[in-house]
């Protein structure tokens, strides 16, 4: 073998030395629960307040197990593993638990302990009364560390989608016209039905100034009187001759009811309109906006900004709530507040001087 040969083969022959693993062995990891709960961190936080400053009797009376029964989760285990999941934008109850079987602080908050979904899914919509309780303990801690400034109480809302039906949302007036409709029936609905097809005031051309109104059909029509509605506003009613709906082609779409007029003491079409807007009484939202535009208003308002805004830009913005997974106002009232404690909790342990 020559020599160059040799030194081939032997540069090839060599193997690197690797740290030796075997997959099938079985090992124990020891790990303290407290110690993965650093201070300084949200979770220590969550931790420390509920264990330490929070009094959580008042879920007590919830139970019923003191004699008889299979023991309950702690609320505190409950609490801080809610809390701690909407902080990381989970809100699912299923993904929770999953969490408390493979997250590290998810079992040190719990202490290894993983509470069925269900349990953390009623823990969340059956408890807003106390929920609330926790809220105000919150603040109160808030005001000792003098996080509140004591300078301005500012109320705003925003408009969020929950697990409702879509037909069943909506505003107010919206769901009274789908009452109307359902209390009506279909006699209703067809009525509304056959409204459409009509010819709307706007297809008739109304002159204020001489207060004369032509109808569709080039008519003129009569004007029967002048008066003011509910809101202060001068209407002008008009009526169609009797004798030209009668005759008129146009009748079938303009008439609700195209036989009245073929009867001697039946009416034309008629039609109102607002020759003057009147003055309301001014109500509470007027005069509010007679004080924001004024100048300390203005200057309340800038403030009020700075202070109202940043909270739904922590709370829709970094913990991605866009919507609640619950039905019925107390249970997404419940669900909200928790959302208010988890930016209060965030507030003490970023700015407060307590937790160490």
């Amino acid at each position: 073998m020559s020599l160059l040969k040799y030194h081939l083969t032997h540069r090839f022959l060599q193997m690197p030395k690797f740290i030796p693993y075997d997959y099938s062995q079985s090992s124990m990891v020891v790990i303290n629960y407290q110690d993965q709960l650093r201070p300084g961190t949200f979770e220590h936080a969550i931790h420390y307040l509920i264990d330490k400053r929070l009094d959580l009797t008042v879920f007590y009376p919830n139970f019923k197990n003191d004699e008889t029964g299979r023991p309950a989760y702690d609320p505190a285990i409950l609490l801080k593993i809610i809390l701690y999941a909407y902080s990381k934008r989970i809100t699912s109850s299923r993904e929770i638990e999953w969490c408390c079987q493979t997250n590290i602080i998810f079992k040190a908050l719990s202490c290894d302990s993983v509470p069925h979904y269900t349990t953390i899914a009623d823990f969340v919509s059956s408890h807003p009364t106390e929920i609330e309780s926790i809220c105000e303990q919150i603040l109160l801690i808030c005001d000792e560390q003098g996080l509140l400034g004591h300078e301005l109480f500012a109320i705003d809302g925003c408009k969020m989608p929950s697990n409702a039906a879509k037909e069943w949302s909506g505003t107010f007036e919206e769901l009274e016209r789908k009452r109307e409709k359902i209390n009506h029936g279909k006699r209703h609905q067809d009525s509304k039905t056959e409204s459409v097809s009509l010819f709307p005031p706007t297809a008739f051309h109304f002159s204020p100034e001489n207060s004369t109104c032509t109808c569709p059909a080039g008519e003129q029509l009569v004007l029967r009187r002048e008066a003011k509605d509910g809101s202060g506003n001068q209407k002008v009613f008009f009526e169609g001759r009797l004798l030209q709906c009668r005759h008129c082609e146009l009748k079938s779409n303009c008439m609700r009811n195209p036989k009245s007029a073929d009867h001697r003491k039946g009416k034309g079409r008629q039609v109102s309109f607002i020759q003057e807007k009147g003055g309301k009484p001014p109500n509470y939202t007027d005069w509010m906006k007679l004080r924001v535009d004024s100048c300390k208003g203005k200057q309340i308002y800038g403030h009020r900004m700075s202070v109202v805004e940043p909270v739904f830009g922590n709370i829709g913005a970094n913990k991605r709530l866009s919507r609640f997974s619950l039905r019925g106002k107390q249970k997404v009232q419940g669900q909200w507040q928790l959302y208010c404690l988890l930016h209060n909790i965030e507030k003490i342990a970023n700015y407060g001087n307590m937790l160490h």
